[in-house]
């Protein structure tokens, strides 16, 4: 075996009186110094990252991400249309941005230089509550399989006042990514009840808006593209901790809300009104049925409340549909996960057979328009309706199926109990 002092590193030459560390291989042949296993290291791990980031955004086609929103969310075509293009050109988007960052740093040529560099869409949704707009985004992140988080925007507010930083809106897609910084600066963040941040009047009061304009400004460099700092455990509680940082220039934000009175905005820009003896006057209490995928333009929703800077970062607007009863029957069965099979699934565990006739369908679907909640509504018949029933379940050794009509949920009659006998003879 060769004297350690007379060695030098196999791979630079850097003989070991030199070297810090010099490792001998297991037959004592080679010998490698410690500047070349940082080295190696750092070249694994640049390596490593590269395979973990192209596997990741892997993305299926906007027509095979439509098709799974079809599964789960009933109607809201064009919105499926919309969302489904979005992330698909986002994640296309990376991974373009990617490839030419990294041909950029190998061939640092004038042609590299002048490479086009495509930015993001960020999303804004419109629709009236109950029509589906955090089911379609819940969904779309399950079927992407991305990191996800859902923040609530009326419960923040500006830095130093009672409520949530806007950082906190990050912190929640950080931890959906159990902490791996480079996995959530690659995801999905909805922010509900976006509407509520509109300025409470078009002139500035003497007062600061900081629960509505002030968040829409704080909001707008998050938005946007930049390197924020993200207090592990809630700033305002432990102001001493480290500060995580993560890169928003690939996040897509998607917004949605209700926007209650954005058609009157509309109707009142879109009215021919005019002036003078041979004027066309028309009833005020006519409105126009607003589509929100034509019809809405930015200075609408500038008028609304939304500041010039926030509504430009949101370029990509799409609306959802008012749910008819049709289209309410249809959430009531179709859907993999809908309320009814959910029940079904729920008696079945009892030892039940549960049906619905299709009259306490239509029911039910009516019931929900009258409340005027969208599909929420249907839960909440549902629960108010069923539970009578799972209190009083009868004896499953003797009835095998149950059978819920109109009745049921109209004058609060008994369901239809079918005895396991009676079964077995019907066969």
């Amino acid at each position: 075996m060769k004297e350690i002092d007379m060695c030098a590193c196999s791979f630079c030459g850097k003989p070991q009186k030199a070297a810090k560390k010099l490792i001998a291989s297991p037959n004592g042949d080679s010998f490698i110094c410690d500047d070349c296993v940082r080295i190696c290291a750092d070249i694994i791990k640049e390596e490593s990252m590269k395979v973990k980031v192209f596997k990741d955004l892997i993305i299926p086609s906007p027509k095979e991400i439509k098709n799974s929103l079809d599964h789960y969310v009933i109607g809201q075509e064009q919105a499926k249309k919309v969302l489904s293009v979005a992330v698909f050109n986002h994640y296309k988007r990376i991974n373009y941005n990617y490839h030419n960052k990294i041909d950029g740093k190998k061939n640092k040529d004038e042609q590299n230089k002048n490479v086009l560099e495509l930015e993001k869409s960020n999303v804004l949704m419109i629709g009236p509550t109950g029509s589906g707009k955090t089911l379609l985004v819940k969904t779309l992140a399950r079927v992407l399989d991305v990191p996800f988080a859902i923040a609530d925007a009326t419960t923040l507010t500006e830095a130093g006042y009672v409520g949530e930083d806007v950082e906190n809106v990050l912190l929640k897609l950080i931890q959906n990514a159990d902490y791996d910084i480079e996995k959530a600066q690659r995801g999905i963040i909805y922010i509900d009840e976006i509407d509520k941040l509109a300025r409470k009047g078009e002139n500035r009061s003497l007062t600061r808006d900081v629960g509505g304009e002030g968040v829409q400004q704080a909001l707008l460099k998050i938005i946007e593209s930049t390197v924020a700092s993200v207090p592990p455990q809630g700033g305002r509680k432990h102001p001493q901790q480290e500060m995580l940082q993560i890169d928003t220039t690939n996040i897509l934000f998607i917004c949605g809300g209700a926007f209650v009175g954005l058609e009157d905005v509309v109707n009142k820009r879109l009215s021919t009104a005019s002036l003078g003896f041979n004027a066309n006057i028309k009833n005020s209490s006519e409105k126009k049925k607003i589509n929100f995928n034509t019809d809405v333009q930015p200075d609408d929703l500038i008028k609304f409340g939304l500041i010039p800077e926030f509504v430009g970062r949101l370029p990509i607007v799409t609306g959802l549909d008012d749910l008819d009863q049709k289209a309410l029957q249809r959430i009531l069965v179709e859907p993999r996960n809908s309320l009814i099979k959910q029940y079904k699934q729920m008696f079945k565990i009892d030892g039940f057979d549960l049906e619905f006739e299709d009259d306490a369908i239509a029911f039910i679907s009516q019931q929900a328009i009258d409340l005027k909640t969208g599909a929420r509504g249907i839960r909440t018949i549902m629960e108010n309706k069923m539970l009578e029933l799972m209190f009083d379940l009868p004896d499953p050794k003797v009835y095998g199926k149950i059978i819920v009509t109109r009745d049921f949920f109209a004058n609060g009659g008994e369901p239809i109990l079918i005895k396991k006998e009676d079964e077995v003879q019907a066969v």
